[in-house]
């Protein structure tokens, strides 16, 4: 089989959390994870949008960045960017088949994301990356983007999800997600519930790393424009007057997150990120599938992963705020996702639902999941439609913008006929 037909063998695995084995493999790599620094960012919701927000800004200052996201939309090598922009297949494939080699003399096979996390960080060795901006995949403390020293970590909101592996509390995903806290790191926390920021300070002492609220010491202001969010922002040590690439009030706790951690870097011994860098970070930023509007076959549609409760919420506060009126929405949801309370978060905002699955087996079927939401919203329209193409051609007929939400599983299909 190929490299990475031999990748993709590997998701039969499952998720097995634990560094034993991303180590072992790094090891027998020599350890590209040593040859350059690392920042950290993990949370529940959000954390994309900062890694994307803080790779943009260490470019924009003029430094050579790797970025490490999970999930892909559409192709496998888009979980692995060099300055910005995902490396190509041939680049991918050909660290895939190193990480092959290498694996073969382990005890056992590594997990999907395992692999994809040792060719992420062989790609940024043989690219000869500077700083790479790691997100960090579940969890965080048995993640295996945690066998990487950062310098920085990054926590954005931490919300319930995942609990089969993080644990029921909030406490225990929070203690989960600071164990990305390296000793001696800066850590940034974004706006949290006082529970949440109680288990980071006490890993920070533990360890010895340098705590910053995010917003603390800061004063915001955020007006909506045109469906973009402008912000301005006096931080302790500069002011920002921005319009935010990214769609939804809810990014600005996100900005106000990558801002604070590009302006202290410096305290590491990095690098200063000048204001204008920072002020790239967030108007210049481009995260795929969360809040992107775009053209489909002349009409109006607006993508949003929004795959757990929270991120629903965001989405369905978003509409609110931008549009004022129920749309038609198609959505699809993970089978092991809250799909009810998805569901119940984005009812508010739908005119009318489409249900339907993207291609996997971990997909509500569509017409369970219809009548789940006509449990939840029985004066709201819905019915099931097979194939998400067919979902968003008769909810665009119904409607504009259409909206695409509830998996980025989902959205990929969709942004598949796009891209």
């Amino acid at each position: 089989m190929s490299h990475r037909e031999y990748l993709f063998s590997l998701e039969q695995i499952g998720i097995k959390l634990g560094l034993d084995q991303i180590r072992a493999l790094l090891s027998t790599l020599r350890h590209p994870e040593r040859s350059f620094r690392a920042i950290a960012v993990a949370g529940t919701n959000g954390k994309g949008s900062v890694t994307a927000m803080i790779e943009r800004g260490l470019r924009a200052a003029g430094h050579r960045t790797g970025r490490y996201t999970s999930p892909h939309l559409i192709g496998v090598e888009e979980r692995v960017a060099i300055d910005g922009l995902p490396v190509s297949a041939a680049t991918f494939d050909e660290a895939a088949g190193r990480v092959r080699a290498a694996a073969a003399g382990l005890p056992a096979p590594p997990t999907f994301f395992e692999a994809t996390t040792a060719v992420a960080l062989d790609v940024f060795r043989e690219a000869g990356v500077e700083i790479a901006v790691l997100e960090v995949g579940l969890g965080g403390r048995l993640d295996a983007t945690n066998a990487v020293d950062s310098l920085a970590a990054v926590v954005t909101a931490v919300d319930l999800d995942h609990q089969e592996h993080l644990g029921d509390s909030i406490e225990q995903i929070a203690g989960e997600k600071a164990g990305v806290i390296k000793p001696g790191a800066l850590v940034i926390l974004a706006d949290n519930p006082p529970a949440v920021e109680a288990v980071v300070r006490r890993r920070c002492d533990e360890v010895g790393a340098t705590l910053v609220r995010a917003a603390e010491g800061v004063r915001a202001r955020a007006d909506m424009e045109a469906g973009l969010t402008r912000l301005r922002l006096d931080t302790p040590r500069a002011a920002y007057d921005v319009a935010l690439a990214l769609r939804g009030r809810h990014q600005v706790a996100n900005a106000i997150a990558a801002v604070r951690l590009l302006e202290a870097l410096p305290t590491r011994g990095a690098p200063t990120v000048p204001s204008s860098a920072i002020s790239a970070a967030l108007s210049d930023v481009r995260w795929p599938g969360r809040l992107e509007a775009a053209r489909w076959r002349g009409r109006s549609v607006l993508v949003d992963g929004a795959h757990n409760p929270a991120g629903a919420r965001a989405l369905q506060a978003y509409l609110a705020e931008a549009y004022g009126r129920t749309l038609p929405m198609v959505v699809g949801v993970m089978r092991d996702k809250a799909v009810d309370d998805i569901l119940r978060a984005l009812a508010p905002a739908a005119s009318r639902f489409f249900c339907t699955a993207p291609a996997t087996a971990r997909a509500t079927p569509p017409a369970e999941l219809a009548v789940r939401a006509a449990a939840i919203a029985p004066d709201t329209p819905c019915e099931a439609v097979a194939a998400p193409l067919d979902a968003l051609a008769r909810a665009v007929a119904s409607g504009e913008p259409a909206v695409v939400a509830g998996s980025l599983y989902l959205v990929g299909e969709i942004r598949a006929e796009w891209a």
